[in-house]
């Protein structure tokens, strides 16, 4: 297992500037998330790691090593492709065998490492057969065997579920994390898909415009996003504009078109001024609905539509002060017991203050 530290690190196309004076540290062993939107600078992060790019400034070490300006091949990094990129006139245990045997490595390993790298990801009873007998999800598997053949020293991959159906997707994210980890692989991988980010990672860093805007666990960039873009970008939230009161044991409190609510602090460096203006995000399944005011953060007002799919029902939430996202698990609250005046609360943990 090898950690992976960037310094300082800036990439340029012409008067663009994709990557932006970056600095990232992912641990060995790490299944490592870069997610962001489209033309945030992921990608050309990951082919900076890759060798693909050389940047402009800055350095990349793989362990002790600087690898910042060697060539690809150098490298021994395994990279899964979108397209996948298998060769359609060769087997299966050919298009494995393709990087080893660039390699040099003697027929009877190839032999060997081949069919390990198959039966790793389950196909090993498939090793004759051509690209175009497989389904997405096979060909995917293939291509992860391709990457693990020459046992590298990371592993990259660049958005490869997103030719996937949803079911194959879920299926991958896990078949994914179970080979990383048992080869105990460093993996960088680069999504846009928020829900394959938070499922199956180690730490996330969320990107745009070429800078990383927060990095944290699953649960850390969810509950605690350290700004708006955070925030909007990973799960629904609502957002609330805001005035702080005053702060004290650790929480601030905020008066807001919906009334005064005590909150935490999404970045605990950047404390606000009292008087300042400040963003306050909730998440929907954050609140509880009842006929009576309960707890320290209570809003009064009633249900003005239901979507009711179930297990969970998401309504929109009337108050005095505006329009509410709330979404109840095991819902109580539809059709008649939606009638009349409720109140929604959310406790103070669960209302994120963000200055940016």
């Amino acid at each position: 297992m090898i950690s992976i530290r960037i310094q300082n690190l800036t990439k340029r196309f012409g008067a663009v500037t994709a990557v932006q004076q970056l600095d990232l540290t992912i641990g060995g062993g790490e299944l490592f998330f870069l997610l962001g939107p489209s033309g945030c600078g992921k990608t050309t992060l990951l082919r900076c790691l890759a060798g693909f790019y050389i940047p402009d400034e800055g350095k990349i070490y793989f362990g002790d090593e600087d690898v910042t300006r060697l060539a690809p091949h150098k490298r021994n990094t395994g990279m899964m492709f979108q397209s996948y990129a298998l060769w359609p006139h060769m087997t299966v245990a050919e298009n494995v065998a393709f990087g080893l045997e660039q390699r040099k490595v003697s027929k009877d390993d190839i032999r060997k490492r081949v069919g390990e790298a198959l039966e790793s990801v389950r196909m090993g009873e498939y090793a004759g057969r051509k690209p175009n007998e497989l389904s997405g999800g096979q060909q995917q598997r293939v291509a992860l065997a391709r990457a693990l053949v020459i046992r590298p020293r990371c592993l990259l991959l660049d958005e490869p579920l997103s030719n996937l159906d949803a079911k194959l997707r879920l299926e991958m994210r896990a078949e994914i994390r179970r080979v990383c980890k048992e080869f105990k692989l460093t993996t960088v991988y680069v999504t846009h898909d928020q829900k394959e980010a938070l499922s199956i990672s180690d730490r996330i860093a969320m990107m745009d415009s070429g800078r990383i805007l927060q990095v944290g666990t699953p649960r850390e960039m969810y509950r605690r996003p350290a700004c708006r873009t955070v925030a909007n970008f990973i799960g629904e939230t609502d957002f609330l504009a805001g005035k702080v009161l005053g702060l004290a044991g650790g929480l601030v409190t905020v008066e807001t078109p919906i009334g005064r609510l005590e909150g935490v602090l999404g970045d605990p460096q950047a404390a606000p001024a009292v008087g300042s203006a400040v963003t306050v995000s909730i998440r929907p399944e954050c609140w509880t609905l009842s006929r009576e005011a309960t707890g320290r953060n209570a809003v009064k007002g009633r249900i003005g539509e239901c979507v009711y799919l179930g297990e969970v029902a998401q309504y929109g939430f009337v108050t005095a002060g505006g329009r509410l996202k709330i979404f109840e698990l095991n819902p109580r609250f539809v059709d008649q017991a939606a009638r009349g005046e409720l109140w929604a609360s959310v406790e103070p943990e669960d209302v994120v203050v963000l200055v940016a």
